[in-house]
């Protein structure tokens, strides 16, 4: 009880002493014979290495494998990352593990030291080797003969020798087959108590020595590993005569235990079997089983007639604690007896420790060289005690002899390491003679020693010092190679070479420097340049003579200061900005980036348009582009100019750049038919033409480009008997069907030509008159019924290519004549209140004004002139209110002779003083929409005020000309007083008030516009009493 406890608490505080040591172990598991280079473990991750707090530590983390000198490992680490690769070393487990009992685990053991000492452990690494199918099963022999008494019963059974695999598991023997059995014979395989399988003969058929004494077969054995492996032996059957009885052994199994040291020739143990035969049936042969390993038949010999087992040659428990020893009994007959001997080993103390010394820190000729700044706990190395005897007598203490600086500290069991223990000096002691000693419990108990040299190095103590450990200077850009800096300077508090100081620049230190290695002195031997590099910031050192040197480094800012040696750049050397051609004044046309690399004022830059061209604005500071001009692209598709960039150094220097503005099409042209040429043209169409036969091609044209010149074709009216279609790409008039006798004569198709402008398209309608007839013999005639053909209306629908349903078209006739009535119905009453509401002042104030008064409207909003003019006029008269005309003169550019060809459109105009005066001219305008049935409604004025120039109290019967810059599409357009007056319209222009009496009059007046096409339209407005 009392050996029981105080193993107990050596057990523990081995452990405990284990564990503060920091001591680890690690299990992995690999098979044998794999090839050199493959990962096995990586002990960072493994271990949770990474997960330590991080240190300053002195050297970077190593992992470093301590193993017995002389000794080839089967793995290697890698020092730096700890990962664990097998060798070039074959990794045998039936080499490694030998006299191992099969069933029994197999493992390789090494040691791994982690440095530096700040986080130091020993990992002790445990291998398992597992098998692999590298050994096929042999027979004992090539051939095996046995014999069977030819009185032998069917199903008798009769053993043959097993094969041996030195494999395990499933690697081993797992299956035996007959082969050429000749249905005389079978094969069984039964298991042993021991897990092995053996094979056994098993007669199927009567057997006749006479009639055949002899069979020849062959016995395959199979493992059941991958791949697969076998082997195969000649069976050799003899038919025998009868043998009735089997040999038996008093005990199937007997353990026996015999100390390592006893003498040759000792007795193991006695064995008995009997035969209830006599004669020479009942003489039986002991023999070992082809089973039992060639070390134990070495050992032991066995007495074939008596049985006994002696030893043969002297036992070693350390090369084999116990031996298994299957022996069989035998009369001759074909089914041996069988019986397990197992031979226990037993300990004696004749063993003496070992002390096996493994360096952490490689020895030179057999000396340890140490630093004497070696901190504390230094590992030096792993020494190992090891006795092969067992219990008391393999228990091994490990200690020096006298007192060191060093000690032996514990980590896995007859385990320790030496480490320093205090400060070491080299001037005290300069080198040490450890002499380890190493004894057994055993009684008497053994020891042994072992020296261990250890040798101490002098160190350079001190590091040089910078007198200043931040250095901050500036120097100007374009200084001459070769400037000096400043000097640089260090001290060192050490003596002789150690105090030796050399300057060098870092490794971050940029190659337009120099440091004079002996006095210190910085120079520029480059020319320094601030828009590559404003400031430079490295590191110069200051390294002493010592072995090993000691170096501090010092932190050098250099400035660099600006001049102005840059130029502005732009961008790009060539600017291409695209803009709608419907862009307005002072719009945004692009942006130009221009940069200067000097700094400050020498960087501050001014942009500026070349050559005084007024057509651009551009702000010198953003480099924002703007239009002082309406584009339009039929007039001048791009602009070209250059802008210059000027910095604000004392000598400035500039750059230009080319700008071209690309104008981009607006969908701002209708198609224009060219072929037919005009509305009273046609075609003849022979009636004898064939469906699908083109009979006519209409061709317009579109002064825009891109999708808003791509034109589609389409009939919108006309073709009242559908005989004719139109391909709306090509605008191919086929003929639909077979013309008929009905269908001669003159056939009115009205053609629209839509252009594909995005978001709103333009189009054009013409009369195509194709007559359909044999041939052409009075053209006056037919010219006439085109004529009377055009004034003949036709239903069309302009928007889309469909014709309205009957339904709709009644819907609208509807609609518009009750509009109409409604209509008239509020001008008459709105003409009976305006007469009798007349003020008689107001009548005074008109007899007084001799002048005509124009008023310009805001562009943006619905475009209407409207002119007032005071006059005398009689009370009774019933011509109060009449109607002015606006006629409208354009002449055309193309004229060769500069006539004007003028087109009248007369529109009614209303002039009411009253209304005029009290409307709030400054009032937000509106925005017409696209489909406003004016002719304005393309109007859009890009400019922020109004362009009329007005002349007031001009004569009564002078021409009035107004002229207005107006965009492409501007128009004006005139107001019908009836209609306006008596209209609930909410445009801004519509007289909403019509309850005084008006004097109207008839004057022209002259309005000129300019247009994008050199075209002048003139408006004459002409007044009369």
């Amino acid at each position: 009880m009392d050996l029981l406890s105080g193993t107990y608490i050596f057990a523990v505080l081995l452990a405990c002493v284990v564990f503060q040591s920091g001591a680890q172990e690690k299990n992995y598991t690999i098979r044998e014979e794999m090839p050199e280079n493959v990962l096995i473990g990586d002990l960072l991750k493994d271990l949770n290495l990474s997960l330590i707090p991080d240190k300053s530590l002195t050297t970077p983390m190593q992992f470093k494998l301590v193993y017995k000198t002389g000794d080839v490992p089967l793995i290697r680490i890698e020092e730096g990352t700890g990962e664990i690769f097998t060798t070039g070393a074959r990794i045998d487990r039936e080499k490694l593990c030998a006299g191992i009992i099969v069933d029994t685990r197999c493992f390789y053991e090494v040691e791994v030291a982690v440095l530096p000492d700040e986080i130091f452990r020993l990992v002790k690494i445990r291998f398992l080797i597992e098998d692999i199918n590298d050994n096929a099963p042999l027979f004992p022999a090539t051939v095996i003969n046995i014999s069977i008494p030819e009185n032998s019963a069917i199903n008798s059974r009769y053993a043959l020798p097993a094969a041996i695999d030195p494999d395990t598991g499933i690697n081993g023997v797992q299956n035996y087959q007959l082969i050429k059995g000749q249905n005389i014979f079978g094969l069984d395989i039964i298991e042993t108590p021991e897990g092995e399988k053996m094979p056994q003969l098993i007669v199927q058929k009567e057997l006749d020595r006479e009639e055949k004494d002899t069979y020849v077969m062959k016995v395959k054995v199979e493992d059941g590993g991958f791949p697969q492996r076998s082997s195969t032996a000649i069976l050799q059957v003899s038919v025998a005569d009868t043998n009735d009885n089997h040999p038996v052994f008093k005990e199937d199994e007997i353990e026996v235990s015999i100390p390592e040291n006893a003498p040759v020739g000792s007795s193991v143990t006695q064995l008995h079997a009997t035969d209830a035969d006599i004669g020479e049936n009942a003489r039986i042969h002991f023999y070992f089983s082809n089973l039992v390993s060639s070390m134990a038949k070495r050992l032991f010999h066995l007495n074939s007639t008596t049985g006994l087992i002696t030893v043969k040659e002297p036992l070693d428990r350390e090369e084999s604690p116990n031996h298994k020893l299957l022996v069989l009994a035998s009369d001759g007959g074909l089914m041996p007896a069988r019986a397990m001997v197992l031979v226990n080993v037993t300990d004696v103390n004749d063993n003496v420790p070992l002390i096996d010394i493994r360096y952490i820190i490689n020895p030179i000729n057999g000396t340890v060289v140490l630093s004497e700044n070696a901190p504390l706990n230094t590992k030096i190395a792993l020494i190992t005690v090891t006795d092969k005897d067992a219990d008391h007598n393999g228990r091994v203490t490990c200690f020096t002899d006298h007192e060191v600086p060093f000690r032996l500290r514990p980590v896995f069991s007859n385990q320790f390491l030496l480490e320093t223990a205090a400060y070491l000096d080299y001037e005290s002691t300069r080198e040490y003679a450890i002499k380890l000693l190493a004894a057994d419990a055993g009684k008497p108990p053994l020891n042994q020693s072992s020296m261990l040299l250890i040798k101490l190095k002098d160190e350079n103590d001190n590091a040089p010092v910078f007198t200043q450990s931040f250095i901050s200077l500036s120097v100007p850009e374009n200084n001459s190679p070769g400037t000096q800096l400043t000097k640089i300077s260090a001290t060192d508090a050490d003596t002789g070479r150690n105090a030796e100081i050399h300057y060098l620049l870092g490794i971050d230190a940029p190659s337009e420097f120099n440091l004079d290695h002996r006095t210190g002195i910085l120079t520029a031997v480059k020319k320094l340049d601030r828009e590559k590099q404003e400031k430079y910031s490295f590191t110069v050192l200051a390294k002493d003579n010592g072995m090993p040197s000691l170096i501090t480094n010092a932190t050098v800012l250099v400035t660099v200061l600006d001049q102005n040696d840059n130029s502005p750049v732009f961008t790009h050397n060539e600017y291409n900005f695209y803009v709608p051609e419907n862009l307005p004044r002072h719009g945004t046309v692009g942006l130009i980036t221009v940069t200067d690399p000097d700094y400050g004022e020498n960087s501050a830059v001014t942009l500026s348009i070349l050559d005084a061209n007024d057509d651009f604005t551009i702000d010198p500071q953003t480099g924002v582009i703007r239009p002082n001009i309406s584009f339009d692209r039929e007039k001048q598709e791009s602009y070209t100019f250059y802008v210059k960039a000027e910095d604000g150094g004392r000598v400035s220097h500039s750059s230009t750049a080319k700008v071209t503005i690309n104008v981009v099409d607006v969908n701002d042209n209708k198609p224009v038919f060219v072929v037919p040429p005009s509305n009273y043209s046609f075609e003849l169409v022979p009636p004898s033409a064939n469906p699908g036969t083109v009979v006519f091609t209409v061709v317009a044209i579109d002064n825009d480009t891109g999708m808003n010149a791509e034109l589609r074709y389409s009939i919108v009216g006309g073709n009242t008997k559908g005989l004719f279609m139109i391909d709306q790409t090509t605008g191919n008039i086929t003929l639909k069907e077979k013309c008929v006798l009905a269908d001669l004569g003159l056939h009115k198709l009205i053609v629209k030509a839509k252009d594909l402008g995005q978001p709103d398209s333009l189009f054009s309608v013409i009369n195509v008159n194709l007559f359909v007839n044999e041939s052409m013999t009075n053209a006056t005639l037919i010219y006439e019924l085109v004529r009377k053909n055009i004034e003949t209306p036709v239903t069309q629908n302009i928007e889309t290519t469909d014709t309205s349903s009957p339904s709709s078209d009644y819907v609208k006739i509807m609609v518009a004549i009750v509009a109409g009535t409604i209509t008239v119905i509020l001008v008459i009453f709105i003409t009976a209140v305006v007469r009798c509401r007349q003020s008689p002042h107001l009548k005074a104030a008109q007899k007084n004004k001799q002048n005509s008064e124009w008023v310009t409207p805001n562009p943006e909003n619905r475009q209407m002139m409207m002119m007032k003019k005071k006059k005398k006029k009689k009370k009774h008269t019933p011509k109060n209110l009449l109607l002015n005309f606006v006629t409208i003169e354009e002449a055309k550019a193309d004229d060769a002779d500069n006539d004007r060809n003028a087109v009248t459109l007369d529109l009614p105009i209303e002039l009411e003083e009253q209304t005029m005066g009290k409307y709030n001219w400054g009032s937000t305008p509106t925005t017409f929409k696209p489909d406003s049935p004016d002719l304005a409604r393309h109007y859009k004025s890009a400019s922020p005020q109004p362009a009329f120039q007005i002349q007031p109290e001009t004569p009564l019967n002078s021409k009035h000309h107004i002229i207005q810059e107006l965009p492409l599409d501007n128009t004006f357009v005139g107001c019908d007083s009836i209609s306006k007056c008596s209209s609930s319209s909410s445009d801004p222009y519509s007289v909403s008030e019509c309850s005084y009496p008006v004097t109207t009059f008839k004057t022209p007046v002259s309005v000129h516009t300019r247009l994008t096409d050199s075209r002048t339209s003139t408006i004459e407005i002409y007044s009369e009493i």
